[in-house]
C-alpha cells in the first residue's frame, strides 16, 4: 500500500509593516502651527481681518468660525460677495499678482485663522504636492460655487436665493453634520447677499417659519425641508 506523501507546511505570510508616514507632508499640521511666515490669529465677532485697499500680502485659512467678504463701490454701496467657513481659504488673490485687497474680510463669529505670508505660501505650493492638491481642490470648488451663485442670481427668484443662502450657512450639502443653528445673521445682511430688500427677506422668513422650514428657538434653526423651496418649480 503506497504511503501518503507528507506535505510541507506553507510558510506563514509575514505581516506587512505599515507605511512610513514620517516624511509625508501634513497640510492641516502645516496650517495649524506657527512657523516661518505663518501665524495663528484669533478675531472676535465683527472684527475686520483686512480692509478693501489694504496691501495683499498673505493668504488666510479658517480653522473655526465664519468670515464675510464685502466690497464697497465708489458710490458707497456695499455688497456681500461671500460667506466663508471652517476649511476655507481667502485672500488668495495675492498669489495672482493682486497688490491691494479687492474686498473687506470681517469675522462674523469668533474666528481662529492661519495667516500664511505670500512668499511662504508660494514656497510650500511649489515644494509640497499634497498641499498643492488641497489648495487646488479648494480653488476649483470655490469656482464652482461662484458659478452657482451667478446662475442663482440670474435665474432664480429671491425666495429661492434666500433658501439657498440659509442652507449654505447651515452647511447642508457639505461634508460633516449640518449646523441646524445658523450664527446670527441680520435680515439686512441676507438682503445684501441675495440682492433684494429687507422687507422681502422678512416676508419670506415668516413664510418659511410658518411652513416649518425654519424656527427661531434660541437661534435660527434651518431644517432640511427647506430644500423643498429650491427643488419646487
Amino acid at each position: 500500500m503506497p504511503t501518503a506523501k507528507k506535505t510541507k507546511p506553507k510558510p506563514k505570510a509575514k505581516p506587512v509593516p505599515p507605511p512610513d508616514l514620517s516624511g509625508v507632508f501634513e497640510s492641516k499640521t502645516f496650517l495649524a502651527k506657527v512657523g516661518a511666515g505663518r501665524t495663528i490669529l484669533e478675531f472676535p465677532a465683527a472684527t475686520a481681518v483686512f480692509a478693501q485697499g489694504d496691501p495683499a500680502d498673505a493668504v488666510y485659512y479658517i480653522h473655526g468660525g465664519k468670515v464675510k467678504l464685502t466690497v464697497v463701490s465708489s458710490q458707497g454701496k456695499e455688497a456681500i460677495i461671500a460667506i466663508l467657513t471652517t476649511g476655507d481659504f481667502f485672500g488668495e488673490g495675492c498669489l495672482a499678482g493682486q497688490l491691494k485687497r479687492m474686498a473687506t474680510a470681517v469675522a462674523m463669529t469668533g474666528c481662529k485663522l492661519a495667516r500664511v505670508e505670500k512668499p511662504e505660501m508660494i514656497r510650500v505650493l511649489q515644494a509640497e504636492p499634497i498641499f498643492s492638491e488641497l489648495f487646488l481642490r479648494y480653488l476649483l470648488s470655490r469656482n464652482i460655487r461662484i458659478e452657482e451663485d451667478l446662475i442663482d442670481q440670474l435665474f432664480n427668484s429671491s425666495e429661492k436665493r434666500l433658501a439657498r443662502v440659509l442652507l449654505l450657512l447651515a452647511h447642508f450639502g457639505k461634508e460633516g453634520t449640518p449646523e441646524l443653528v445658523v450664527p446670527r445673521v441680520s435680515q439686512e445682511m441676507l438682503a445684501g447677499i441675495i440682492g433684494t430688500t429687507r422687507a422681502r427677506v422678512n416676508f419670506f422668513m415668516n413664510k418659511f417659519r410658518r411652513l416649518g422650514f425654519i424656527d427661531y428657538n434660541g437661534g435660527l434653526h434651518v431644517h432640511s425641508s427647506l430644500l423643498n423651496v429650491i427643488l419646487h418649480d
